[in-house]
């Protein structure tokens, strides 16, 4: 019987292996995207290839870009707070998507984590090899393309996930290189998640708490995304177009770019603010605030350069019963979507991709 690293340079040399047969030496390697990267490959494996119409992209026009909101003195300054209330409610309904800047998370802390998912990424891979797995019952787990056998094209990203909230891991659960860094952010990241919230409330117009009382902070969960250069950029994906299955995203994304929203039938990039954040609305958000919200579709570009790191932090909780809040509803809003368990909706989860179009909120509209 061959290794899974045999199997798959005899795949790479076109000695037979059917599709299925190429996904299943890539997956038992467990060295991810990074390990086809580290040996030497100039052309990328059949199961990543996406139609070329699909990885084209235009330059995004100039007058069209991602909102900027600054949360400097949002405390302290009533005027200030309004305006970004403002701003935010803007954003999320015409967008889905924006930036912000002074949102006091300090540069040493978001280096730190870049630092520490580069370590474990570039690290032994008899290191990595321990928390390769698809169990998604685990707290801690290293993969690439979590659900490679259901999608028409793997993404060209290897992925580290931590499930921090609430029920977060032991701190010698989590890989050493990055074990103090990955702790250290996600607190930062949880108090950033409450300004965020409130401020989202407030958006609604809601009590500053009521999101966070609703209990969409009450689940964390962290994705660390590494990107390899990669040797046929247009030919694939970094990630598939996708909604998020959450409340709230906070992204960090290094300096290589790549993120792209979908907007006004086109897609615009998002390009990489030194010392920002990006903010999506999830499903979740678009579902219990009755549309008002929007969840957009986003993706990221493979590229010649790299490694392109992100740290996506996705908040939610699962364990309850939701629908369109009843304080904004009215009989001119009416409620666009059924109450449904939570849980239900994660595990319907889908791309459009895989549903003809269909996003997973569509299954549950009124």
């Amino acid at each position: 019987m061959e290794s899974s690293e045999t199997q798959l340079d005899l795949v790479q040399n076109g000695s037979g292996y059917d599709i299925e047969e190429e996904i299943k030496a890539f997956d038992e390697s467990k060295a991810g995207v990074k390990g086809l990267v580290d040996s030497g490959i100039v052309k990328i494996p059949s199961f990543f290839v996406v139609p070329e119409k699909v990885v084209s992209s235009q330059p995004t026009p100039a007058h069209l870009q991602v909102p900027v909101i600054d949360l400097k003195d949002i405390r302290d300054d009533p005027v200030r707070h309004e305006k970004v209330i403002k701003e935010i409610r803007s954003a999320l309904e015409i967008w889905g998507f924006f930036q912000v800047v002074n949102h006091g998370v300090s540069k040493d802390i978001t280096e730190g984590m870049i630092e520490g998912v580069k370590g474990f990424h570039e690290g032994k891979n008899e290191v990595k090899r321990e928390y390769y797995t698809r169990d998604v019952k685990k707290k801690v787990t290293y993969t690439s393309n979590a659900l490679i056998h259901k999608t028409k094209a793997a993404d060209w990203k290897d992925t580290l996930y931590f499930r921090m909230a609430p029920d977060s891991p032991r701190p010698e659960e989590l890989p050493v290189v990055c074990r103090e860094t990955t702790i250290k952010y996600s607190a930062y990241i949880r108090g950033l998640g409450d300004t965020l919230l409130k401020l989202v409330s407030e958006a609604l117009g809601l009590n500053p708490n009521y999101l966070i009382e609703f209990g969409c902070a009450k689940g964390l969960k962290i994705m660390c995304h590494y990107y390899p250069p990669c040797p046929e950029p247009n030919r694939t994906l970094g990630s598939k177009p996708h909604t998020d299955p959450d409340f709230l995203t906070i992204l960090m994304q290094d300096h290589i770019g790549g993120l792209q929203v979908f907007h006004q039938n086109q897609w615009i990039n998002v390009p990489p603010i030194p010392d920002a954040f990006v903010i999506n609305a999830g499903d979740l958000l678009q579902l219990i605030s009755n549309g008002k919200f929007k969840s957009v579709e986003h993706r990221v570009l493979a590229n010649h350069n790299g490694p392109r790191i992100s740290v996506a932090s996705f908040f939610a909780i699962y364990d309850r019963m939701c629908g369109p809040i009843k304080e904004l509803l009215s009989d001119e809003n009416p409620p666009l979507y059924k109450e449904v368990p939570l849980m239900e909706y994660i595990t319907q989860y889908t791309w459009k991709e895989q549903d003809g179009g269909m996003t997973t909120l569509d299954r549950f509209r009124l």
